[in-house]
């Protein structure tokens, strides 16, 4: 009988692309065209996004009237949140994230794996979320989905951890690029929030992926600013104290904010099931909207009206539009306040309300719309006070800036993004001290921004402690060093030393016949009567054993095992899986490898 031949299987198209690009194409320039590519892929993510929820919203309330109350505001948020919950637990079956934290876990935990249906799903549940009247925004979503483009085309192309990592910027700053038109704003993002290390070289990929984006949003979205208003009053060196008083102030509703958020986050994570959490948050939600539509959604036409210092929002399509046609802005200041006031307050909570039911968005939308009202309410209350007319407006774009510095814990990104978003740039100086201030009130109450709290407390989040993410990245199987000769528990002091004979290790761990671990003998404390030939019959390895205070297993992170070398100043470790020996790691070879991973993470 003839045996069939063994054919050659032919390689794929990918197999030969990328055998093509490793002979012609270096890894850096890759990489650059890479970055276009990812800037690409999230710019047009950012367009389907952006499109899906304007859809959404003019055909749920494109009819409604400015005068007249709707009731449809108390039920359409529920179905939207419904709707993203079917879509996630019965059509995906897989967590969807909520953005950014989702990015930061792989980076520091995952080796940058992003599940592949984060390339659409954060996409599909977030426009319903927010089409629906969610009061989130879309820009963690958009790099949800952009950090997943990056992380698998990485992975489609058999790129190092590293360049995945790298992708995942890129992807970061191209979807808050797209979503903004605020390239450099991005690129200062992806370095303050996301990015672990850069270096000059991974400079210009990240500059190549933000302008790709920006420039399929400009074709697709048009080139105008999302905030349209005119700034007709400048800066004065009078003005100081009040901005610093406004950074006081907005990095005290940043605190509130933050602990809200969290709050009401563990209020429904008690709750196991989707339906108590949707029917819970879909009946309050629909509530607030439908007390104050301006919290529908994100929020960018009533921010809009803000800065015109047009304060119909707080009142168009409400129960409350009567008390705003009676009223006169210079005579009843007060109700303005007052709305302003709660519009703040319930933004955060309607926000909060909208993650926990289940929805997805992001919180930059949410953290703007209430910074806007932080300006307002605080130079309101001012010129009532002291019968002054500072600039609201110049006050609300700066408040903007105030709570993404807070917020985020981001005080760059929101000096450039307020700057580039409303091309007002003869703020930037009252920016940076507003900015600044709110970062340091809120730094003083918590350490951790709303996008790290939650990873932090999970001992998760690495991405800016390059020693730690190192350190993650090693694995304790790779370093088990297993060549150690064992010895059984019942042997005598003579078979202990015919092992010990054609061993080069001072240390000889104490098994069973099943390879349960009893302890070990070292070389060290036996010396004096190893060569007392008298005690070879009468001695025997269970007295002469020690146990170890410490031991490792195969999954235990790195930073425990250091902290176990640290701690006890052993040179080796015995690692058991269930009780039964593994094999040791050596305090040399954890240096070893660590030295060698990090000169692969630092290099060019």
């Amino acid at each position: 009988m003839i045996k069939p031949q063994n054919r050659k299987k032919k390689p794929t198209i990918l197999g030969r692309f990328l055998k093509w690009r490793i002979r012609h194409v270096n890894s850096r320039n890759f990489m650059l065209m890479m970055s276009v590519l990812v800037g690409l892929s999230v710019g047009f993510a950012a367009v389907i996004i952006k499109n899906l929820v304007h859809l959404i919203q003019s055909l749920l309330t494109g009819g409604f009237s400015a005068e007249d109350y709707n009731i449809l505001f108390s039920i359409y948020p529920a179905l939207g949140i419904a709707l993203a919950v079917v879509f996630i637990n019965i059509l995906i079956k897989k967590r969807v994230g909520h953005g950014i934290p989702t990015i930061l876990h792989a980076i520091s935990s995952t080796n940058g794996d992003i599940s592949r249906h984060n390339m659409f799903s954060s996409v599909v549940a977030s426009a319903l979320t927010v089409g629906f009247g969610g009061s989130v925004g879309l820009e963690g979503p958009t790099v949800a989905t952009g950090g997943a483009i990056g992380a698998n085309l990485g992975k489609l192309f058999h790129l190092s951890y590293r360049q995945i990592i790298l992708l995942i910027g890129c992807a970061a700053a191209g979807a808050m690029s797209a979503i903004f038109k605020a390239p450099i704003a991005a690129i200062v993002f992806v370095i303050e929030v996301i990015m672990l290390d850069l270096t000059m070289s991974s400079m210009v990929p990240l500059l190549l992926s933000s302008v790709s984006a920006a420039l399929t949003s400009y074709l697709f979205l048009g080139q105008g600013v999302i905030y349209q208003f005119s700034l007709t009053d400048t800066f004065h060196l009078n003005e100081v104290p009040l901005f610093i008083g406004l950074g006081v102030f907005t990095g005290l509703v940043s605190v509130y904010f933050t602990r809200v958020y969290v709050k009401v986050g563990g209020v429904f994570d008690k709750f196991k099931k989707p339906w108590v959490k949707l029917a819970i948050g879909g009946l309050s939600l629909g509530v607030l909207i439908f007390l104050f539509p301006s919290l529908y959604g994100e929020g960018y036409e009533a921010i809009n009206g803000g800065l015109a210092s047009n304060f119909t929002y707080l009142f168009e399509k409400s129960i409350f539009y009567g008390i705003w046609e009676r009223s006169n802005l210079s005579s009843d200041a007060i109700i303005v306040i007052v709305m302003v006031a709660a519009v703040l307050i319930l933004k955060v909570l309607a926000t909060s309300i909208t993650f926990g039911a289940g929805g997805i968005g992001g919180i930059f939308a949410p953290s703007l719309f209430t910074g806007m009202n932080a300006g307002i309410l605080f130079a309101l209350i001012h010129n009532q006070i002291f019968n002054q007319d500072i600039s609201i407006t110049s006050f609300a774009l700066v408040g903007m800036g105030g709570m993404i510095a807070g917020v985020l814990h981001a005080p760059l990104t929101a000096i450039f993004l307020i700057a580039e978003l409303t091309m007002a740039y003869e703020l930037f100086m009252p920016l940076m001290i507003t900015a600044t201030i709110s970062y340091a009130t809120i730094k003083y109450f918590e350490p951790n921004s709303v996008y790290h709290i939650q990873l932090v407390k999970r001992k998760q989040l690495f991405t800016h402690d390059k020693d730690k993410i190192v350190l993650a990245l090693m694995r304790v199987d790779k370093l088990i060093e297993r060549n150690f000769s064992t010895i059984r528990l019942d042997a005598s002091l003579g078979d202990l030393v015919k092992v010990i004979a054609h061993s080069n290790r001072n240390i000889y761990p104490v098994i069973d016949d099943e390879d349960n671990f009893y302890g070990m003998v070292i070389l060290e404390n036996i010396r004096e009567v190893m060569f007392i030939t008298d005690k070879y019959e009468t001695s025997y390895v269970r007295n002469l054993m020690v146990k170890p205070q410490l031991t490792i297993y195969p999954g235990e992170s790195m930073d425990s095992v250091v902290q176990k070398f640290h701690r006890s100043g052993k040179f080796n470790i015995p690692v058991l899986k269930e009780g039964k020996y593994i094999g040791f790691v050596s305090r040399a070879r954890v240096f070893s490898s660590y030295r060698q991973m990090l000169r692969q993470w630092s290099e060019d």
